[in-house]
């Protein structure tokens, strides 16, 4: 009997042996690189997760506009936000383009995606919150300087969040919106801190005209492109949602081609569907011109 159990561990193990030689002759599937920040603004090691467009090494002189992806690590939006970019670049809807996805594994999105909030609820259901102010200090101080250091990057740049990603995209659009060029903001949680970011709206977007009409003096061919979507979700979710449409569209009416917003619910989908299809129709409706949606 014994012999019988030895021959069969030892059938297994050379099995084993045979799988991992085969195994180490594959090559690897090349899909992106990962960097890794020493972050000064959040006291902590951070992981980038990047994709780089086809021909990328071969064209020396090319530069590349940049999509940075909240919640991006392996296991979250990262692969499919970058397959869904391949995929447009293939068929030439939408620029060759880097895809940086900025992970949270293993660390506190509900920290980094949210400012401090004066909500008992929020602050019971939450516990660990507050944080937005030093992650978009990491984003402007380390993430971008890194990126146009050391890759070959346009001045071109598109953020992509949802759900709270969506609140803090928001919140980097109303307090400092030259960091990015296009913003995707999808199921915002905007109801964070009993609305009060939507509530204040209207003043937080007066940065904004200033800034764009700047810019616009600069470049006359300047606009700042924004994206609002959100599937078939809780009431107050369609609510705040509403209201930021309603004061970038006030804004937009004012500022004569300097804003321009699209905004366009899919309620077949749900919270936990919508962002594939809405980070696709937001690039439909950026590189079409003509097709602008409300």
């Amino acid at each position: 009997m014994k012999k019988h159990i030895l021959s069969f561990v030892f059938i297994l193990f050379s099995q084993f042996i045979i799988f991992q030689s085969i195994a180490q002759e594959k090559q690897v599937f090349p899909f992106g690189v990962i960097e890794e920040i020493d972050s000064k603004e959040l006291e902590e090691k951070r992981t980038l997760n990047i994709y780089l467009p086809q021909g990328y090494h071969l064209d020396s002189a090319n530069v590349y506009p940049v999509i940075y992806v909240l919640d991006g690590s392996q296991y979250e939006d990262f692969p499919h936000i970058a397959g869904l970019v391949q995929f447009m670049n293939m068929y030439e809807i939408l620029p060759k383009s880097i895809v940086v996805g900025i992970s949270n594994l293993g660390k506190s999105r509900y920290k980094d995606f949210t400012y401090p909030s004066d909500d008992k609820q929020d602050l019971k259901d939450i516990s660990d919150n507050g944080g937005s102010e030093k992650f978009i200090g990491y984003l402007e101080n380390e993430v971008i300087p890194l990126m146009e250091k050391s890759y070959k990057i346009s001045s071109h740049r598109t953020i992509i969040g949802q759900s709270l990603g969506g609140l803090l995209a928001t919140e980097i659009l109303f307090k400092k919106p030259y960091l990015f060029d296009d913003y995707v903001i999808v199921s915002p949680s905007l109801w964070w801190d009993n609305q009060k970011m939507v509530k204040k709206a209207d003043n937080f977007l007066e940065n904004l005209s200033k800034n764009t009409t700047e810019l616009k003096k600069e470049n006359p061919n300047y606009e700042r492109k924004i994206f609002v979507s959100l599937g078939k979700e809780h009431p107050v979710m369609h609510k705040v949602a509403d209201k930021l449409v309603d004061s970038i569209k006030k804004l937009e009416e004012t500022k004569n081609g300097i804003i321009t917003l699209f905004y366009e619910p899919i309620l077949k989908e749900n919270h936990a569907t919508i962002l594939h299809l809405a980070v696709y129709k937001a690039f439909e409706n950026f590189y079409k011109k003509g097709k602008k949606k409300k």
